[in-house]
């Protein structure tokens, strides 16, 4: 039973968080019958019913419990299903999921003869396409494992432009008309932070990497407004039906904070979003001009985070290592700036006030970012921001340590352990590997990870991360036992990292992540119990139903 100090404490709460945004006549609620889980008092506790009023958490207890001083409650039955906090998305890209919903989906394609049928196939049925444009080719299924070709493509499409990204989005492959376009010749560098692919005798074989893809997409044709507003509901209608309440939206420019305030206003976000600022240049000074946003539309939106790439990925083999790659010799990647780029980026955005989330992957990516914050922490002191490296993928053994001594969160993405088990070895080698993906010395050092997708470079399927956490096997249970399973996370810590952990990585740890008194009552409900099913079901679990602020924004068909 509660005691009666805790009724008071409760109740002492609702008055100073309530008053402001509730009146008398607003009407109680209560779910109940539920197999409820959330943080409280950093602890994982259970309860059976969860009241709320104004869209925000009452309180979690018994029956009698919650209804106790709610007598005319609204009840709601439960039916014995597993409640949860919302989980939270710490690293995706929305607009690029919406977009890869509407264009050529390659993902997962086995093949590059089954990949070119898709693209065929979608050039088909879309005849009025100017470009046929795709995401999600990854050259690691294919029995060729190499980069395809202008060729390939041309083989299948010759009269339209191709542009399509890899999966990690680090790299894109165009036919030769597409090249035509770009201007594209023999003589065309590469850009800093960025590399042309070519052949034996200096030609262009389709494949940009990083920043060299800049020449492909300047030339493609702008989306209308109305086709990024279809991608936007595109997006977050998947994210909700999957249980996801809230996402750090990883790097947005102006045009998409028009457009998610846009829809904010009207009432029309199913999901809450935290964005991030991509890069320090036009778009942040003017996104930047009245400070960071913390709470917009009811804390639908946040904007207090800028995010910086400072390298690209491993699949691609643009990660920045600080040895050459195992299985290229002489090539260590690409940093996208010297280190004094670098620190003054982080440093502007951090003296405006703003987190800087910084992507690095490869371990001299990790060292560089990890410089740079020690210089910021040098000449600002603990600002008390809560900076974070973005995948923080390949870190050095010597340098995992910095992230504890410089305050800095670790933002992982643990179904990345499990898709790039297939190619990450050959990439750095045993020795190497030991500083990857590296979960459980981080949590052991006392390192906060923040967990996401990184959607759409993988499923956007938040119990696929928990499983990977808590198992680090493929769908197919492989390798038996786990990869490096000494890594692998607790579901406990896994689920603290797509929720409380998450929302503490965005400042909002006072509103989300947990189903205590005070927060907004964001839950989803479950066809089953993720902490009594054996590890090996956590992918297959399945979201019934999603609430934010207590409102169904999904449910199951």
């Amino acid at each position: 039973m509660v005691t009666m100090m805790k009724r008071f404490r409760y109740a002492l709460l609702f008055l100073f968080v309530f008053t402001a945004c509730s009146t008398e006549d607003e009407e109680v609620t209560v779910v109940h019958n539920v197999n409820g889980y959330t943080i409280q008092d950093n602890r994982l506790i259970q309860f059976e019913a969860l009241s709320m009023q104004g869209g925000r958490v009452l309180e979690t207890g018994t029956f009698m419990e919650v209804t106790a001083y709610h007598s005319d409650a609204e009840l709601i039955d439960g039916e014995g299903r597993t409640l949860l906090p919302g989980l939270i998305d710490a690293h995706g890209h929305i607009m690029n999921l919406g977009f890869q919903e509407m264009d050529v989906n390659l993902s997962g394609i086995q093949s590059l003869e089954e990949t070119l049928q898709a693209v065929a196939e979608h050039a088909d049925n879309h005849p009025e396409s100017e470009w046929i444009l795709g995401r999600g080719w990854n050259q690691v299924l294919w029995d060729e494992n190499e980069f395809p070709t202008a060729a390939d493509l041309d083989r299948v499409i010759s009269d339209r432009p191709v542009w399509l990204r890899r999966v990690d989005g680090h790299a894109g492959w165009a036919n030769t008309l597409a090249m035509e376009r770009a201007g594209i010749a023999g003589g065309t560098p590469d850009p800093q932070g960025g590399r042309i692919i070519r052949d034996e005798e200096g030609r262009a074989t389709g494949i940009f990497i990083d920043t060299a893809m800049g020449y492909l997409t300047d030339e493609l044709p702008p989306r209308t407004p109305a086709e990024r507003e279809q991608a936007l509901m595109l997006a977050l209608d998947r994210i909700a039906s999957l249980g996801i309440t809230s996402v750090h939206d990883a790097g947005i420019s102006d045009r998409e904070w028009e457009l998610y305030t846009k829809l904010a206003d009207e009432g029309g976000l199913p999901v809450r979003i935290y964005a991030m600022i991509r890069s320090t240049g036009d778009a942040f000074d003017r996104l930047s001009e009245e400070g960071p946003v913390e709470g917009y539309a009811d804390d639908m939106l946040a904007m207090r985070a800028v995010k910086i790439s400072a390298d690209g990925a491993l699949g691609s083999r643009g990660a920045a290592l600080l040895e050459e790659y195992s299985d290229d010799p002489g090539n260590h990647g690409l940093l996208f700036f010297d280190q004094e780029e670098l620190d003054e980026m982080i440093l502007k955005g951090a003296s405006a006030g703003y987190q800087m989330n910084i992507h690095a992957i490869g371990d001299a990516a990790n060292r560089q970012v990890l410089n740079a914050f020690e210089r910021l922490r040098s000449e600002r002191g603990a600002d008390g921001l809560r900076h974070r490296i973005e995948h923080a993928q390949v870190v050095h053994p010597e340098d995992i340590p910095r992230f504890q001594e410089l305050d800095v969160i670790a933002s992982m993405q643990p179904t990345h352990a499990t898709s790039d088990m297939n190619m990450a070895e050959d990439r750095v080698g045993a020795d190497r590997i030991e500083g990857a993906y590296a979960w459980r010395t981080f949590l052991n050092q006392g390192t906060g990870i923040s967990a996401g997708s990184d959607f759409p470079v993988e499923a956007v399927n938040p119990f696929y991360g928990l499983y990977s956490a808590v198992t680090r096997m493929d769908h197919d249970g492989q390798p038996e036992g786990g990869w490096y399973p000494e890594q692998s996370m607790t579901l406990e810590e896994a689920f603290r990292a797509f929720t409380v952990d998450a929302a503490w990585s965005a400042h909002q740890e006072e509103i989300l992540g947990s189903l205590e008194p005070g927060k907004w009552a964001d839950f989803i409900l479950l066809d089953r119990d993720p902490f009594s099913v054996p590890a090996e079901e956590l992918w297959q679990v399945d979201v019934l139903e999603t609430w934010v602020a207590g409102e169904q924004v999904y449910r199951a068909q």
